[in-house]
């Protein structure tokens, strides 16, 4: 075990775990207010769920990740099929919560499939591209048959309505598309199609948004001067507006932790999609850049793993959870700074919550098993040459 630690990623490592601990802390403090003056628990209600949250999340990934990264192939397949038909399940029978039909109810956990297929998503691509690159396919229309698979995927989820989470899955699977070696003239095909299906969705989701969106999916794409008179009165307005005070309130240093006042109900999703403005009210703007730069340093430290994959597959999985964990980080932040439109998508690591906790987890263990595979290839090679 202490062979395969110190052959991990350890500056990912190190980030991964700060960024959990300080998460919970956060959770605490976020939430305290919420959890006793609105729902009448204890204050520490949603933090101790947190903290096991992160227990299930370290078992998910040690269990996930003692089979051979071989073994994910056989079984990618089957989890697609029945990850597509969850989906369907909660289309056809789910509950709405909060305008969506997004969970599956299981007493202390709530399973969202949605979170899930996004890490199934990198995973299915990862060794259908395999394949495709080892009979070194000329034909573009091959390398379209599983990117069609994960966009049906997403617009599963854009029909409970998930508008965030569709956006995410459907461009996670276009990325990973970019980043399959492909033949120079297959690649230039497959890149003229990829843009002309943009553009026509783009002028179909125009012409027909009333149709595809909808009307609070559509409201919010209207996010610009969110502390209008006019926008202040709306949901989305009223707590963008709310997280630019936070964030104002917390100057460089912060008020100190525990003493941020947006959290006492101004701020309805504290915990949750705007944690990150109690951050800064709390802990101060200094703490907030440097979280991001943390961000940062994680993304470039996975992308390096990527690089130096033994194999494709490998490096698509570990692509993958960089873009993954980017474009959670870039979507949160934006909308949160009003920035983008608000999608309800969650900050890596510090928003509370339990499917996308346990997935990011288990891709990071994923991502730091191809770094172990990595090295043990290096010491190969280097005895193959002895």
């Amino acid at each position: 075990m202490k062979k395969k630690i110190a052959k991990m990623d350890l500056l990912l490592l190190f980030l991964i775990i700060l960024y959990s601990v300080l998460g919970c802390i956060m959770i605490f403090s976020a939430s305290s207010v919420l959890t006793v003056l609105k729902q009448g628990v204890a204050s520490n209600y949603y933090f101790i769920r947190q903290c096991a949250i992160l227990v299930i999340s370290v078992i998910a990934a040690i269990i996930v990740t003692r089979f051979p990264l071989k073994s994910y192939k056989i079984i990618s397949c089957f989890l697609m099929i029945l990850i597509g038909a969850s989906l369907v399940g909660l289309l056809l029978a789910g509950k709405i919560t909060n305008g969506t039909k997004g969970w599956y109810e299981l007493g202390f956990f709530n399973f969202q499939p949605a979170e899930f297929a996004k890490s199934i998503i990198i995973i299915y691509l990862a060794y259908s591209y395999e394949d495709i690159v080892k009979k070194k396919e000329t034909r573009a229309f091959i390398y379209f048959i599983p990117l069609f698979f994960a966009e049906v995927i997403a617009l599963l989820v854009l029909k409970q309505p998930d508008l965030g989470s569709a956006i995410i899955i459907g461009v996670l699977a276009i990325l990973i598309f970019f980043a399959v070696p492909m033949p120079k003239k297959t690649r230039l095909r497959a890149n003229l199609i990829i843009f002309i299906v943009a553009v026509i969705g783009v002028l179909g989701c125009v012409a027909f948004k009333d149709k595809i969106f909808t009307s609070y999916q559509l409201s919010r794409f209207s996010f610009l001067a969110p502390c209008s008179e006019e926008k202040r009165n709306e949901r989305l307005g009223y707590q963008v507006c709310n997280g630019y005070i936070a964030i104002k309130n917390g100057g460089l240093f912060g008020l100190g932790f525990g003493n941020s006042t947006q959290k006492y109900l101004y701020l309805p999703e504290a915990h949750t999609d705007f944690i990150f403005p109690i951050i800064v009210e709390e802990l101060g703007l200094v703490t907030g850049i440097l979280i991001i730069l943390g961000y940062i340093i994680i993304l470039l430290q996975i992308l390096k793993i990527a690089k130096n994959a033994p194999d494709v597959s490998m490096s698509l999985i570990a692509y993958g959870t960089c873009c993954y964990l980017a474009l959670h980080t870039l979507v949160n932040l934006l909308g949160v700074l009003g920035l983008m439109p608000l999608t309800g998508v969650p900050l890596p690591f510090f928003s509370y919550g339990g499917s996308f906790a346990i997935n990011a987890i288990v891709m990071i263990g994923i991502t730091e098993k191809i770094a172990v595979e990595s090295q043990n290839k290096k010491l190969r090679d280097k005895i193959i040459k002895l």
